[in-house]
């Protein structure tokens, strides 16, 4: 993925990658979509991310991706509305996220995969919606928010969405191919 440098950009590969992953998803039988991951433990060692190892099934992923636009979306609106959050709440930092990933994964173990999915749809209209209410300078000058640290807007947008799309795309094309 070409990491995106303007809001046209971020917008267009975001969507894109949106799609990507419901067609793949829409491509599985109900069976398919269902079922627990069954990963080999030489192909989970081998993975350097934590993500591969915490969730279960498609359900947990598309749960992983609603968790990450809502950090996404509280994190602007409080910070836009002057109430000065962190992206990660409190008591987590970069360090810890894996441990938050693990309180969203318990949170929603009696979230149906149904329920998932349209949370998911829904959030991305979200997401899309507020990042178009920015212009590209907002999105991609770094430090132009103080809340946003060190970095820009928009890197905090693509991490939430397109690249996040990407890795969930990967994990359910090792899904598939482990049933199939």
């Amino acid at each position: 993925m070409v990491r995106p440098k303007s809001k046209n950009e971020l917008v267009e590969v975001a969507n894109t990658n949106f799609s990507k992953l419901c067609n793949l998803i829409d491509s599985m039988t109900e069976e398919e979509k269902k079922a627990d991951f069954h990963f080999d433990k030489e192909f989970l060692d081998k993975q350097k991310v934590a993500h591969w190892k915490g969730d279960k099934n498609l359900r947990d992923v598309l749960i992983h991706l609603y968790e990450w636009h809502q950090l996404l979306l509280n994190w602007v609106k409080n910070n836009q509305r002057g109430i000065m959050k962190l992206f990660l709440p409190e008591p987590y930092n970069w360090k810890t996220y894996p441990q938050m990933n693990v309180a969203f994964w318990e949170k929603h173990q009696s979230t149906s995969y149904d329920k998932a999915r349209k949370l998911l749809e829904d959030n991305h209209l979200e997401v899309m919606s507020l990042i178009n209410s920015f212009s590209d300078e907002e999105l991609f000058t770094k430090e132009y928010f103080s809340w946003t640290g060190s970095t820009s807007l928009g890197s905090y947008c693509i991490s939430s969405t397109a690249s996040h799309y990407d890795w969930a795309m990967k994990k359910v094309r090792k899904h598939i191919k482990t049933l199939r």
